[in-house]
């Protein structure tokens, strides 16, 4: 009996490593010196995905913001159940590997039928009694063909999927709450632009208003001037209303009731960080939206194993061993100990094809998953080919507008200045002054592009997802 016992043990155990599925590795060519669209031949390794958010937004108060962002903002912390969950259905996965083992107690009480050929025979007397038992069963698949590990692998990839789509919010909530910041930071730039030109808007208005008085100017003059100010002040509401949405947002990225925003100047936000993109191939491993989808190729394969697996034969023990006596004072002797070993092999060989089918079903899924992972490679070139480029031309864009500003406002004053000598008319300083002011606010726009480029391209080479 304790042969046969070592001998089907040793069997299973050979059986055990025989593994029907396939090893993973990862596509090859799925990132190529090509996937970023760039004049540079020569890339760099250093890449900026790999700084710290700190170490790239040094004002204060928006680190402030981010840090109470990703501890509380709602789709963070359902990321982080997420991987919680995935956590728990990991330990239980590696944990079957292991025998399952059990002990049952029991009392049972039985009486016999006298019209049945156990009872019939006591001279009309029934036979009834109690059997106490106390047993241990302990039940176990062996591993023959790889089913239990790979399902450990896909629970695993399933895990790691779950930790790197945290990443990604992550990843996108920094940006998000540093976009929020400096566009409030711009339109409150523009909000004081608005208010010194309503104020000097004001002047002009009395100004024309006492020169039609003396015979200077015609009542024209001083509808435009009024025009004028009017078209600044609905400008002014305009701001204030999209201020006050905008923080009403951002408090939402807070996790928090809407409320005022405390905030900094834009002229103060400085980011001297070199920008360098790296080599296309780091993508793999600094993006967590790829980490992600290749996460869940990697668990499509490994549940591919799994379906396979269910073709061949599946190899069961169990045991059980325990007391059993009708006298509870006889539960614990030697005579009431029995035991029982069973080992089963089963092959299935009719299953309505349900077999077949999950293992075509798989198939298809590990190839979604595969075309989704190139998809998502293909569009984080693509996104930082476009980041990139805006970087470059929203510089260009910040010195052009930069330009234009200053000479809209020395026209300004030499209009001004000539209307003062009669050298110009009005509707010269008016359009002066309206030029002027399309440019400013232009240029404070410009500022917040230059800003929001860098983020967009820290973000699409992965950065903060760390």
């Amino acid at each position: 009996m304790d042969k046969k016992i070592v001998v089907s043990l040793v069997i299973a155990v050979i059986f055990s490593s025989c593994f029907v599925g396939k090893k993973y590795s990862r596509p090859n060519n799925i990132a190529d010196n090509k996937l970023f669209r760039t004049e540079s031949e020569q890339l760099d390794t250093s890449n900026m995905a790999m700084l710290q958010w700190k170490n790239l937004f040094t004002d204060t108060v928006l680190q402030n913001h981010i840090q109470h962002a990703l501890d509380s903002n709602f789709n963070i912390r359902i990321a982080i159940q997420n991987i919680k969950s995935a956590e728990a259905n990991l330990k239980q996965i590696y944990n079957s590997v292991l025998p399952s083992i059990a002990i049952q107690p029991s009392i049972q009480f039985q009486t016999l039928s006298l019209n049945t050929p156990q009872g019939s025979g006591n001279s009309g007397n029934r036979i009834s009694g109690f059997t106490y038992g106390l047993a241990g069963t302990l039940s176990w698949e062996a591993d023959i063909w790889g089913k239990i590990n790979s399902q450990k692998k896909a629970a695993l990839a399933n895990y790691l999927n779950t930790q790197a789509v945290q990443q990604a919010v992550q990843s996108q909530l920094i940006a998000l709450v540093s976009e929020s910041y400096f566009q409030l930071l711009a339109l409150d730039m523009q909000k004081n632009i608005l208010k010194e030109t309503i104020q000097t808007r004001q002047e002009n208005l009395a100004t024309n208003k006492a020169l039609k008085q003396a015979g200077t100017v015609t009542e024209v003059a001083v509808k435009q001037s009024e025009a004028q100010l009017l078209n600044a002040q609905a400008q002014l509401v305009t701001i204030e209303n999209n201020i006050r949405a905008l923080e009403n947002t951002f408090s939402i990225l807070l996790a928090q009731n809407p409320q005022k925003i405390v905030r900094t100047k834009l002229t103060d936000q400085v980011i001297n960080t070199p920008l360098t993109i790296g080599v296309p191939y780091q993508i793999l491993s600094n993006r967590p939206d790829v980490l992600a989808a290749e996460f869940s190729l990697m668990n499509a394969f490994e549940l591919t194993n799994v379906s396979k697996s269910l073709f061949y034969p599946s190899l069961n023990f169990t045991a059980s061993t325990g007391l059993q006596s009708v006298d509870v004072d006889k539960l614990f002797n030697v005579n009431s100990l029995f035991a029982s070993v069973i080992g089963s092999l089963t092959q299935p060989l009719f299953s309505q094809r349900k077999i077949r089918s999950q293992y075509e079903i798989s198939l298809a899924q590990q190839q979604i998953a595969y075309l989704n992972y190139r998809k998502t490679i293909l569009t984080a070139g693509k996104e930082v080919s476009d980041a990139l480029y805006n970087y470059e031309t929203q510089n260009k864009l910040y010195s052009l507008k930069q330009s234009e500003y200053l000479a809209l406002d020395t026209a300004t004053q030499y209009s001004q200045d000539l209307l003062k000598y009669g050298m110009a008319n009005y509707l010269d300083v008016l359009t002066a002054q309206q030029n002027a002011l399309n440019a400013k606010i232009g240029f404070v726009n410009a500022a917040y592009g230059k800003l929001e480029a860098i983020i967009e391209l820290y973000r699409a080479l992965g950065g903060g997802g760390k």
